[in-house]
C-alpha cells in the first residue's frame, strides 16, 4: 500500500494505491493550522470508513506547494507510519528533463503530472490543471518538459470579481442556458466558465502552432470535470493523474 498526497494552495488530494489500483481518495482542506496529529487522525477515519487500515501502508509520496503543510505531512510519516516519505522536487531522478530556466521553480505537482501524463500517453503532450491556478505544461515526444502557462483558476477568478467589485455577487460554478447572460450572475457565469474554455482551446491552438505540430490533450485537476463537456473531441479526462505521477516517481525512487 502506498500514500499519496498532494499539497495544493487550496485542497490536499489524498490517495492510498494497493498495487496499482487507487482504491480510496479524499480531500482535505490546505489548513496550515492542523496538526500531525490531528491530520493523522482525520486520514485514519477516512480510509478505515473505506475498509482500509492506513497503518498498512508501506510508502509515502508526496508532493507540495505549501512547505508549512508538508513539514506536518512529513511528520505524520514518520510519527505514525515510521516511514520516511519521498518529497518530489526538480532534484529526485524522474526520468523527465526540465528545460525551465530554473528548474527548481517547477510545482512538485506539475513534475508529478508530466511523469504520469508523458508515460502514460507519450508526447507531444500538455496536461492542464484546473486548481486553485489553471496550468498548462508542454512535454515533447521525447519526454522534454519544455515549460508551460500559469493563469488565475476559476474559483481564484470569481473570487476576486466578488471581493474587488463591490456589487459583483458570489456564484454557483456552472454553464448558464446562454453565453449572453440575462442577469448579473449569469453573465459572470458566462464569463468564468464559457472564458475558461476559450482559454484552454486558444492556449492549445498557439501550443500547436508553436510546436509546429498537434499535440495531445490531457485535463486534470478539481475543476476539469466543469469544462471537459464544452470542449469537444481531442480533450481526455484524467482526474487522478497527479496522484498517479507521484506512485510512478516513488517507484522510481525506491
Amino acid at each position: 500500500m502506498l500514500l499519496a498526497i498532494d499539497i495544493g494552495n487550496t485542497q490536499i488530494a489524498t490517495g492510498v494505491f494497493v498495487g496499482d489500483e487507487l482504491v480510496v481518495h479524499w480531500r482535505l482542506s490546505s489548513a496550515i493550522d492542523r496538526t500531525e496529529d490531528e491530520t493523522w487522525i482525520l486520514m485514519k477515519y477516512i480510509c478505515s470508513e473505506h475498509g482500509y487500515d492506513i497503518s498498512a501502508v508501506k510508502g509515502v509520496s508526496i508532493s507540495s506547494v505549501v512547505p508549512n503543510v508538508t513539514a506536518t505531512f512529513e511528520k505524520v510519516a514518520v510519527k505514525y507510519l515510521g516511514l520516511e516519505p519521498v518529497v518530489v522536487s526538480s532534484k529526485i531522478k524522474t526520468g523527465l528533463k526540465i528545460m525551465y530556466d530554473n528548474p527548481a521553480n517547477v510545482g512538485a505537482d506539475r513534475i508529478c503530472n508530466a511523469v504520469a501524463g508523458y508515460e502514460k500517453f507519450g508526447g507531444p503532450l500538455v496536461i492542464v490543471d484546473l486548481g486553485t491556478a489553471t496550468t498548462f505544461d508542454v512535454i515533447t515526444k521525447n519526454g522534454e518538459y519544455l515549460g508551460g502557462i500559469i493563469a488565475p483558476g476559476i474559483e481564484m477568478s470569481a473570487m476576486i470579481l466578488h471581493q474587488r467589485a463591490a456589487k459583483l455577487p458570489r456564484v454557483e460554478l456552472h454553464f448558464p442556458e446562454s453565453v449572453i447572460g440575462q442577469s448579473t450572475e449569469t453573465s459572470m457565469q458566462s464569463g468564468l466558465m464559457y472564458g475558461t474554455v476559450e482559454m484552454v482551446k486558444g492556449f492549445i491552438n498557439r501550443i500547436n502552432q508553436e510546436m509546429g505540430q498537434e499535440v495531445k490533450v490531457v485535463l486534470t485537476g478539481g475543476l476539469a470535470r466543469l469544462i471537459i463537456n464544452k470542449l469537444g473531441s481531442g480533450y481526455t479526462l484524467e482526474p487522478f493523474l497527479t496522484l498517479e505521477g507521484l506512485k510512478k516517481i516513488f517507484e522510481k525512487v525506491k
